[in-house]
């Protein structure tokens, strides 16, 4: 006889016992053991519980662990977080879990340790590869939003996602609490949807929650020098770009903004030098504004100019708020009226609001993240080294988006219900960033030298960005190169499987986008995945700002040496520079938080 010793983790997670029965055994290539009674799961809440199991003659070199609920009277669910299985030679082996069980199914876990399909050559380690792809294809299924716009998950509720892809029980309750104190904020300042104001003051009345930047954003909202400080370093820096030759529609001379410029300077001279800047939002061209209570919206597609000048304070030198230049469409200028001058930059600013939103934040942040999940749950088996890696990153994406749908994109939600866009100007935009959506511009040390960014000054979303993406291709490249050659990543069906996904539900087989069509080399594959982490994570917290401590991996999916220790470097290097981030910001009049990796979100999940 073969003594097995089993002890079953519940984890923390709260609300994660229930009245069911839960039975446990081991599965092996000879032989199995028995299903044994583990216990009723509320028993084992936030602690473990060992048994015994006897089997006719060992189970080495393989086995897998089975878990099943059984209900007794509710069909409740319960967590598992691990299973550790010391044989007969006194050896443990991990078996991680980390999801919800249900008891209309069985669960099969396999050890931690990594590998790539062709170090799979028992007959029933490949056998459970297959069946787990072919599971999770089953319970995550692709659907078309919109033709033009990257694919989502088949899913209308959250509440119709399997359970180890839903919030943990601490993360609803977080929103929850966040939500019940925006309602009391509202209701004590007596709020109602349907109020309007009449001054900054009234509305001030009605704010919550004001972040530490409210006093200077209230006293410096209207100058010239927090106005080009915004396309920098506020919630979108993804807009501007170096203007070396003014396009054909925006006749901006020299005259107009001489006065702008230094005395004996013009503006084919700091064009030439690399100071002269432009922000181009034809995107929204043509788009018709909403009806919102009856009256009629109205969006700009301005141009807006920009001079850096020798102080390193980035302005607005002229702004044009339609594409098509014409008598009707003038060019304003610093030297107007003050009002005029002001409303200019405030359509400026709501085109921003549109591209910010809807291109930047929710195309190239949460419905890329939503592909890369789908791709990531459907084409790796958990065993896979690169799920491993990317779990950690794709938490909680599928069901953030399910509620954003609901609230902001559906034909109830915020942008129909109250934004100038509307719904159909929203698919309208949201179609024309998506076909010129492109690789490298998800790619940031590409995406700065295609804007031509290198060296304007002031521009810490480059400078923390860039560091932030060295760090992680530096702990993507350890962890992949460990597994990895160019033969294995070209031999690697299930990867190739993995990137087609992607290429073909979130760039829709755009030929011009550069999405690489397959992978052929570990750089390349080291240089994908260090931008999918970098667009979940540090782009998000870019353009919203996160939850979650960045480097944050606490389930145990690697067992290796290698993995283990290249995640701790990663952290190492992390607070490294949270450190340095710190220390610049206390020289600054506005600091940059946003890329301070203790800001930086694992995943996209708010």
């Amino acid at each position: 006889m073969a003594n097995y010793t089993i002890e079953v983790f519940m984890g923390d997670a709260l609300n994660a016992g229930n009245a069911n029965t839960v039975f446990i055994n081991l599965i092996g290539t000879k032989d199995s053991s028995e299903p044994q009674i583990l216990g009723h799961s509320a028993e084992m809440l936030c602690c473990s519980k060992t048994l015994t199991v006897s089997c006719k003659e060992s189970l080495r070199p393989f086995f897998l662990v089975q878990l099943e609920l059984k209900a007794l009277e509710l069909e409740d669910h319960w967590f598992c977080s691990k299973v550790i299985v010391t044989d007969p030679e006194g050896r443990q082996r991990l078996f991680p879990c980390y999801q919800w069980l249900s008891p209309k199914k069985k669960t099969i876990l396999r050890e931690a340790t990594a590998k790539l399909s062709h170090k799979d050559t028992e007959e029933m380690a490949v056998g459970h590869r297959l069946e787990d792809v072919a599971k999770k294809c089953e319970d995550f299924i692709w659907s078309v939003y919109d033709s033009e716009i990257p694919h989502i998950v088949q899913v209308d509720s959250a509440s119709g996602l399997p359970y180890e892809v839903r919030f943990s029980f601490t993360k609803e309750k977080e929103f929850q609490h966040s939500q019940l104190n925006t309602s009391l904020d509202l209701k004590l300042n007596n709020f109602h949807p349907t109020n309007t104001w009449n001054s900054m003051e009234e509305l001030e009345d009605v704010q919550w929650n004001t972040p530490w930047t409210h006093e200077y954003i209230k006293k410096h909202w209207m100058t010239d020098t927090f106005f080009g400080y915004q396309f920098l370093n506020g919630s979108n820096p993804m807009m501007i770009k170096r203007c070396s030759k003014l396009p054909n529609n925006f006749p901006v001379t020299n005259d107009m903004v001489k006065s702008a410029l230094p005395k004996e300077s013009s503006l084919e001279k700091e064009m030439e030098k690399g100071n002269i800047f432009l922000c181009d939002y034809a995107r929204l061209d043509g788009i018709v504004g909403n009806v919102i209570d009856g009256i009629q919206q109205y969006l700009a597609a301005p141009l807006c100019l920009l001079f850096s000048n020798p102080q390193g304070k980035l302005l607005p030198i002229a702004i044009q708020l339609k594409q098509k230049p014409e008598a009707q469409n003038p060019i304003f200028l610093p030297t107007d009226s003050k009002h005029d001058w002001l409303l200019a930059k405030l359509f400026v600013r709501n085109a921003e609001f549109n591209e910010h939103e809807l291109n930047f934040h929710l195309l190239r942040t949460h419905l890329l993240a939503e592909v890369f999940t789908m791709a990531t749950l459907r084409a790796l088996p958990s065993v896979h080294p690169l799920f491993k890696l990317l779990f950690p990153h794709i938490r909680y994406t599928l069901q953030i988006n399910i509620m954003a749908r609901k609230q902001l994109t559906s034909a109830e939600g915020i942008f129909s219900t109250s934004c100038a866009i509307g719904l159909k100007g929203m698919i309208t935009l949201m179609r024309r960033a998506t076909a010129s959506l492109t690789y490298s511009s998800l790619c940031l040390p590409d995406n700065i030298k295609e804007r031509g960014l290198e060296n304007i000054p002031h521009y810490y979303y480059r400078d923390d960005g860039l560091k932030l993406w060295n760090i992680i291709h530096k702990f993507v490249n350890g962890v992949v190169a460990h597994y990895y050659t160019d033969r294995h990543v070209q031999e690697d069906s299930e990867l190739q499987t993995w990137l087609t996904e992607i290429v073909e539900h979130g760039f829709l087989k755009n030929d011009n986008s550069g999405i690489p069509k397959s992978f052929h080399t570990v750089a390349e594959l080291v240089k994908f995945v260090t931008m999918l982490i970098f667009t979940v994570s540090a782009q998000h917290a870019a353009v919203n700002n996160g939850q979650y401590p960045f480097g944050y991996y606490p389930e145990e999916l690697f067992v290796e040496a290698v993995p283990l220790q290249k995640m701790e470097q990663f952290r190492q290097d992390l607070k490294a520079l949270e450190g340095e981030i710190e220390a610049r910001n206390k020289n600054l009049e506005l600091p940059y938080d946003y890329l301070n990796p203790k800001n930086v979100a694992n995943s996209v999940d708010l």
